[in-house]
């Protein structure tokens, strides 16, 4: 691979390294150090692994709020599979690539699934029993950060690595961070820092922004880095109202909206939340007002395909927001997938279906490559890793965190007039680089804790 030493990248994960090295001479004289080949042996979590086959868990939700988003993870998850058992798809473009297309190190992949019931109390649960009576070596799953959060905790307490799904809170690589857990997906403060500049230059910088926010760790997250980004901007935070998740009437918040000199309108809101505040606004006429002499804008921060469908494309018409990936991109990495899973479902996936795929390719290479299921070494062959092939870019897991950084999109939606099929309902506004969007790990405080569990 190319020797990006000299990128922002490489400059914070080696202020990283400096760290990591002084501890490291610290605890040369520990018998542990002398000793490694010996507890490299011993029993974490369902490690180690015996028979001709491991088993992964998928946690994901297929009710509640996030059930559509859920239902194209699952689609993901299934084809990655099938994928790391017999080639095909990413296992074409990755790299560094050591899968095979046989299995991990020799055994086939089977899998067990769960229902998150978008809640982090059924989450967890369903995640302990993948854990306690599947033996699964590895679980991933999504879409709400609070579900995300819950089963990482639960991670590091069983020394089970968890490979976050669709979560985009700041906490879930910030203060509730763990060793056990990765998060592939980019955060909120990623989409405040790369979306702000774009909707000053459209809208203006005199601009008054009233929120709409869930009301869990997510949303708290993305409206902090909303209004933080935007009032550097020049913008003014006029009010926020927390929305408890899964409302069907938002009714009363939008009257609210409606009774203040507000001229934008920020949707901290996702899936089926999104879809049906965004569509109550436009039925409100909040579209068609204006306030201090400007045309009344909304701006839904996370964007999704899935939730344009629901929204419908005549309400999301000129909406801005951020993707962490979208079918449309031409990167051999993106397409092979794009292939791969519109031959095996008829249509192309989400942004929610790319991260569950990747992340169940990137821990199975993982494993691949450190020549075990072992999880301290597994963790330790994720940590400060690089790839390409599996999205525009490249692709950086940093150790000090586990948060990654890759290219994201910036998006505006399409009018009915302006689609050129069912499934273009996004268009693409700004691809930001991934290292435009970094920021030093020690913004939010947080430790990931120890490589074996207490």
């Amino acid at each position: 691979m190319t020797d990006h030493r000299s990128d922002k990248f490489s400059t914070l994960s080696r202020r990283g390294f400096i760290k990591l090295g002084a501890a490291s001479v610290a605890a040369a004289g520990s018998p542990l150090f002398f000793i490694k080949d010996a507890w490299a042996e011993n029993a974490v979590g369902n490690y180690p692994v015996r028979g001709s086959s491991v088993k992964f868990g998928f946690n994901y939700p297929q009710s509640g709020a996030y059930a559509d988003e859920g239902t194209d993870e699952g689609r993901a998850y299934k084809l990655a599979v099938q994928h790391i058992n017999n080639g095909g798809g990413m296992l074409n473009t990755l790299q560094p690539l050591a899968l095979k297309g046989n299995g991990v190190l020799g055994k086939k992949v089977e899998y067990v699934i769960g229902d998150t019931q978008s809640s982090p109390g059924p989450a967890r649960t369903s995640a302990r029993r993948m854990i306690e009576q599947d033996g699964v070596i590895m679980f991933s799953g999504g879409s709400s950060s609070a579900v995300a959060i819950a089963q990482q905790y639960l991670a590091q307490e069983k020394g089970v690595i968890f490979m976050c799904g669709l979560t985009h809170s700041n906490d879930t690589t910030g203060k509730d961070r763990r060793r056990y857990g990765f998060r592939h997906f980019f955060n909120a403060y990623m989409s405040g820092k790369a979306l702000a500049p774009v909707l000053a230059r459209n809208y203006g910088k005199d601009r008054r922004a009233f929120h709409l926010t869930a009301d869990y760790s997510w949303g708290r997250t993305q409206y902090a880095s909303m209004k933080e980004f935007t009032e550097q901007e020049g913008w003014t935070t006029v009010n926020n109202i927390m929305t408890p998740l899964g409302s069907n009437d938002f009714s009363m918040f939008i009257t609210a909206i409606l009774n203040s000199d507000a001229d934008v309108l920020i949707l901290n809101h996702y899936g089926k939340d999104m879809v049906n505040s965004l569509s109550q606004a436009v039925e409100f006429g909040l579209r068609d007002l204006q306030k201090n002499g400007k045309n009344i804008e909304v701006v839904v921060p996370l964007f999704s395909r899935v939730m344009a469908k629901g929204a419908g494309a005549a309400n999301i018409d000129g909406v801005y927001g951020t993707t962490g990936w979208n079918w449309t991109l031409q990167d051999p990495g993106s397409q092979a997938f794009v292939k791969s899973f519109t031959k095996a479902y008829g249509f192309p996936p989400s942004q929610a279906a790319h991260t569950c795929y990747v992340q169940t390719l990137l821990y199975a290479n993982a494993c691949e490559k450190a020549g075990t299921f072992y999880p301290p070494e597994v963790i330790k062959s994720l940590e400060n890793s690089r790839y390409a092939g599996i999205g525009p870019g490249q692709t950086f897991y940093r150790g000090e965190d586990h948060q990654c950084f890759k290219d994201m999109l910036v998006m505006k939606g399409n009018g009915p007039d302006s689609m050129t099929g069912q499934y273009d309902l996004l268009k693409t506004v700004e691809q930001v680089k991934g290292e435009d969007t970094l920021y030093d790990h020690a913004t939010f405080s947080g430790e990931l804790g120890p490589y074996l569990p207490a």
